[in-house]
């Protein structure tokens, strides 16, 4: 049982997952030690400094970098409960070694061996993702029920096709090779697909604010492709993280995804709520996507091996253990899509 009057560690606690999961804490009236790579820096942490002045608990920052070794020590001292969010998703990369699979694998070890070091720490959650399970939506088509499961591992992913899915699997392959390595802290992993909805700061870089803001500037006017994801919004995600961490019985790898979908329902959910915006839910043909591929940063191997799949995950371990109950989709992407708005992220119409 974590004891909720003692500190709790977030890594990367500036991210858009751990801001809605700082947030959660804090409004439980617990202690968090956020470790950021600049503490100093006033900018970077005023969403979170903005957070505790109003909610019951308190923040504290740590100096932490995922390649510095015994980095997260400080910040982990006296933690029972150590929260590792922090891993790079984009896909704007130069060297698929260096700017993910470093960051997600090394940065595990470096957090876990903190965790090897610290007596108090009884429980670390990682946040893993979907891509750890699978890499290309034709994967799905060969699953048991054509669907995502906790058991399933992806085994197509590489450096050179979806490095970031292989990052994911790389970095949760070595949290589990870990904890099986002593037997003081035990490890859950959460395992979302696509993140989506408002986070605490409306100017986040993420990918999920670089699709949804592509859609608001007319990227999608022709139409979308036929890219079937999962989706969960990120106040769901945050709330499942807290659950698998504070949850005596939570054991393993949760699936957290609340609705399969697509682009193509994402923009029609956002066209009926704002109609003033250049969006289409028409589906582009498969082979124009094939063409177009390079140009919009995509392989064209990736088209073949993801365009025009189903995408399906059970999500049921995550309702049964976690007690999720997950948000309308198209309450997520209509309150992100306002959020870009009220932010000028997005010209208002």
């Amino acid at each position: 049982m974590i004891d909720e009057t003692k500190p709790v560690l977030v890594t990367g606690a500036t991210g858009y997952v751990a801001g809605r999961l700082v947030e959660k804490l804090l409004k439980e009236g617990i202690t968090v030690h956020a470790a950021v790579r600049t503490p100093d820096n006033k900018e970077k942490t005023k969403y979170l400094d903005e957070l505790a002045e109003k909610l019951p608990g308190s923040i504290k920052y740590f100096k932490a970098d995922l390649l510095d070794e015994g980095s997260f020590d400080e910040g982990m001292n006296g933690c029972e409960l150590v929260f590792h969010t922090a891993s790079p998703f984009t896909r704007d990369i130069d060297d698929p070694q260096k700017d993910l699979v470093d960051p997600a694998k090394k940065g595990t070890r470096n957090v876990l061996e903190g965790a090897n070091r610290t007596e108090s720490v009884k429980r670390v959650v990682v946040t893993s993702s979907c891509a750890a399970i699978y890499g290309d939506g034709k994967d799905v088509l060969s699953m048991p029920n054509q669907e995502l499961t906790e058991e399933i591992w992806n085994t197509s992913s590489s450096l050179d096709h979806q490095p970031y899915s292989f990052s994911k699997a790389e970095a949760e392959r070595e949290a589990w090779k870990m904890v099986e390595e002593q037997n003081r802290w035990d490890l859950v992993t959460v395992n979302p697909s696509f993140v989506l909805g408002p986070g605490i700061n409306p100017y986040g870089t993420s990918e999920s604010f670089a699709i949804i803001k592509q859609m608001g500037k007319g990227d999608f006017k022709m139409g979308s492709p036929e890219f079937n994801i999962g989706c969960v919004d990120v106040r769901d995600l945050a709330e499942a993280h807290f659950q698998a961490g504070m949850k005596p019985e939570a054991k393993g790898r949760y699936i957290v995804s609340g609705e399969n979908s697509g682009f193509g329902q994402l923009a029609g959910m956002i066209k009926e709520q704002y109609p003033n915006y250049p969006i289409s839910s028409r589906k582009l043909p498969k082979f124009l996507m094939w063409l177009m591929a390079p140009s919009v940063g995509m392989t064209r191997k990736e088209v073949k091996l993801n365009i025009g799949y189903p995408w399906k995950a059970n999500n049921s371990k995550s309702i049964k253990e976690l007690g999720m109950n997950y948000r309308p989709l198209k309450d997520t992407v209509t309150e992100f899509f306002g959020q870009l708005i009220d932010a000028g992220e997005i010209e208002k119409k």
